[in-house]
């Protein structure tokens, strides 16, 4: 890094109520930088979501930009292409001497992808799912580097074959939804170099990939920027990817840069006390979390020789007469007691949320799997009061939240099912008494009551899973699926949502049936464990024991790769 001396010996934290007068928390440029970004401003209307910044990359640096939800650090990124619709953007972003902000959109349409090219955060979205993989990434090196149809269609294959994907010249031809989240990110990262950029943009680029996939990625990502020598511009709100990746960080807290430094200067010591919020946020178990399960209470779920299969279909003429089988869950074993956690985990495809579904009555499966100790049955009428013992929280909250429907109605709607005697006004109680148990008191007027009113996408992420718990309790179930429940939040709201977990299975307890890949949740959350990979459960027993001395090997890669 060619930085002033100063630079690399100390980093300044600055206060968000300083940035001001502290030359709005620019950071000590490099001599000859390839990214020189000064005073950048982006505003919608008159909400300003970037405030005066200033920061640097040199040619093959690797630069975090951290923060959480809302904090501009994405934003800024997109600025700096002009990718931002409707924003009003101000300053300067000096690209190899030539401003971005003020080039003609031609000009700035021959440097998008050929010299700064971008990994968007969710690969499905950002491919096109009408198109082929390889098709898509052709068409780029077509564009931008006028080859031939066929020449691109090699060039293609040949980024597959080196961003790792197995059997490149088979995946060229495969869509996006025929690619496992990894290989739809390795994609992405074949798209981006396609044109061997100067500066890449990587907007969290391992975002709600399983753990050794994330390593993976990022080791990728690691070795050719280093064989190719481009600058990274990383976009992230994971701590340990940070650490791992990363030459220097910038700090973004509502707009603005509020410390920066050197990777392991950071670390070692956060100056800022936003800073030192983000490095301690990682998930802690509950000291009180854990009261041995009474032996004489019956589990509330029992599963014995669970096996869940999927009908697929037969090459040839084969196929006109029978189906053949994959086989998702092989003879699972497991029991849930009451006011406990047992966590399953595993990578993408291993099985745990085909587990999670039969668990929920929502698959046919094959041997015994009994709630509050009744099996679900074949027709709806049967399983409804087993539906009120067993309750679920999605991944992802916006998606899993009807955008039609109000707070009230949002979180209510159980008790339309289970409870429809109950007058209007009794109702709207359960729903404030719901909506307070999960901590979403009020809003700035004061109230309770003026959030019912309210749709999901006027709450933050961490408020509307808040809202999918609250609808979740609301009609007293015995067992909640957590279904990955803080993979797409924050640092700081994913400890605040587990917390809240905690608290809740206190005071009701409840049993969780906890699914994620994640084994810092595994670690603070769960009282057992099962590790799933291939469908199968390769060990299990107590956390501690499976945690701190994993005896399977593929439990060691999963712990090691957590580390």
């Amino acid at each position: 890094m060619s930085q002033p001396a100063s630079a690399t010996r100390h980093r300044t934290a600055v206060p968000t109520n300083t940035v001001e007068n502290a030359g709005q928390g620019a950071i000590a440029l490099a001599k000859s930088p390839l990214l020189s970004v000064q005073n950048l401003s982006v505003s919608f209307a008159d909400h300003a979501v970037v405030k005066n910044i200033s920061f640097s990359i040199a040619r093959g640096e690797k630069l975090a930009l951290v923060g959480e939800s809302g904090s501009g650090k994405t934003v800024s990124a997109l600025s700096l292409l002009r990718l931002t619709a409707n924003a009003n953007i101000s300053g300067q972003a000096l690209f190899d001497g030539r401003d971005l902000l003020s080039l003609p959109e031609r000009d700035l349409r021959a440097i998008r992808g050929q010299d700064i090219a971008m990994i968007f955060q969710e690969p499905m979205t950002a491919l096109n799912p009408l198109i082929s993989v390889g098709d898509q990434i052709a068409e780029v090196i077509t564009l931008k580097q006028g080859l031939a149809l066929a020449q691109s269609g090699l060039a293609a294959i040949k980024l597959l074959a080196e961003t790792g994907i197995d059997d490149p010249q088979r995946r060229y031809r495969a869509y996006p939804h025929q690619l496992s989240g990894g290989q739809r990110q390795r994609v992405m990262i074949a798209m981006a170099l396609a044109c061997q950029p100067k500066l890449l943009l990587a907007d969290e680029p391992t975002t709600a990939l399983d753990v050794t996939l994330r390593g993976q990625i990022l080791d990728l990502l690691d070795r050719l920027q280093q064989q190719r020598g481009m600058a990274v511009l990383m976009i992230t709100h994971d701590l340990n990817l940070v650490r791992r990746f990363a030459d220097r960080v910038v700090v973004m807290e509502q707009g603005q840069i509020v410390e920066h430094g050197t990777t392991q200067a950071l670390f070692d010591q956060p100056q800022h006390p936003y800073t030192c919020r983000l490095m301690a946020s990682r998930p802690e178990r509950d000291p009180l979390a854990d009261v041995p399960a009474s032996a004489e209470s019956p589990p509330v779920m029992l599963a014995k020789r669970l096996r869940v299969s999927y009908p697929t279909p037969l090459p040839g003429l084969r196929g006109w007469f029978k189906h053949g089988e994959f086989v998702a869950v092989h003879g699972a074993d497991f029991t849930l007691a009451c006011g406990q956690t047992l966590g399953v985990m595993g990578e993408s495809g291993s099985g745990k949320s085909t587990l999670a579904l039969a668990a929920l009555g929502l698959l046919p499966f094959q041997g015994t799997l009994a709630v509050a100790g009744a099996s679900w049955g074949r027709d709806a009428a049967s399983n409804k009061a087993l539906r009120q013992q067993v309750q679920v929280v999605f991944q992802d909250p916006f998606s899993s939240l009807s955008p039609r429907l109000t707070v009230e109605e949002i979180v209510g709607e159980g008790l339309g099912v289970f409870e429809p005697t109950l007058s209007a006004s009794l109702r709207r109680a359960r729903v404030v008494q719901a909506l307070q148990d999960v901590g979403l008191d009020a809003d700035t007027t004061g109230s309770v009551t003026t959030l019912l009113g309210r749709y999901p996408h006027e709450f933050s992420g961490g408020q509307r899973q808040r809202l999918a718990i609250a609808r979740a309790l609301i009609i007293g179930p015995r067992v909640l699926v957590l279904d990955e429940p803080t993979s797409a939040l924050d640092v700081t709201v994913q400890k605040q949502v587990l917390q809240l977990l905690q608290r809740l299975q206190r005071e009701h307890g409840l049993s969780y049936l906890l699914i994620t890949h994640d084994v810092a949740v595994i670690r603070a959350m769960a009282h057992s464990v099962l590790v799933m990979k291939g469908g199968e459960v390769v060990e299990a027993g107590p956390v501690q024991a499976v945690l701190t001395a994993p005896k399977h090997a593929y439990t060691q890669i999963l712990v090691r790769a957590a580390d």
